[in-house]
């Protein structure tokens, strides 16, 4: 039976992949490139800013300025909800399992957006200060355990009373290595090109947030 319940942010509680998409296309036009699809810039979203950054530059054929992160940030800052919405039905199921366990997020995104999405869309009263855990503080990113192993002390709960709930390989990764069981969201869009050959018997999926609740 699980005692806490750790997940990702983008693609898994929230979909905010227009508003990351637009802002990284912003940045590329620029810099004289042209746009990449939505699906494109999607499924390079999971390890960071900086790496995604990386990549869109590779995928448009453009040299990446030395400043190319700062203006994807500061682009980025000022639209955070101006398409990102909670999946649906996910604020439902915030509600009913957060009166039974207390409730976490790991995320790649740095804490300041991370804080001003949830507080945006009504989610943070589901979330300690502390169970927020972004990747711009002095724990390492995923798919490194860190954040996931000091999410499961704080609450004073074992790795195997854990279930961490993400939608893409980055969050698989961090699972197994903190000896965590995993649930992936297929209805997220860092599930598009999961290599289904690594998912376990044991590793749930939903198709929803509400299948969370028959877990």
């Amino acid at each position: 039976m699980y005692r806490l319940i750790v997940f990702d942010l983008d693609g898994t509680l929230v979909d905010s992949r227009r508003d990351i998409a637009e802002s990284a296309n912003a940045l590329l036009e620029a810099f004289g490139a042209r746009p990449l699809p939505e699906e494109t810039i999607g499924r390079m979203v999971g390890e960071g800013a900086a790496t995604l950054i990386a990549r869109a530059f590779v995928a448009a054929g453009v040299e990446r300025p030395a400043n190319a992160l700062d203006r994807f940030l500061a682009i980025y800052d000022a639209r955070l909800l101006k398409y990102t919405r909670p999946y649906p039905g996910m604020p439902e199921v915030l509600e009913m399992l957060g009166a039974h366990m207390p409730l976490a997020v790991l995320t790649n995104k740095p804490l300041g957006a991370t804080r001003s999405i949830l507080s945006g869309l009504g989610l943070a009263r589901h979330f300690d200060d502390g169970a927020i855990v972004g990747g711009d503080g002095p724990l390492a990113r995923k798919p490194d355990p860190a954040g996931l192993r000091h999410l499961v002390s704080r609450a004073g709960v074992s790795p195997a009373e854990t279930l961490l709930v993400g939608d893409s390989i980055v969050d698989w990764r961090t699972a197994r290595n903190a000896s965590t069981p995993v649930c992936l969201a297929r209805y997220g869009f860092g599930f598009e090109g999961f290599p289904l050959d690594e998912i376990d018997p044991a590793d749930r999926v939903i198709d929803a947030p509400a299948d969370l609740l028959a877990l």
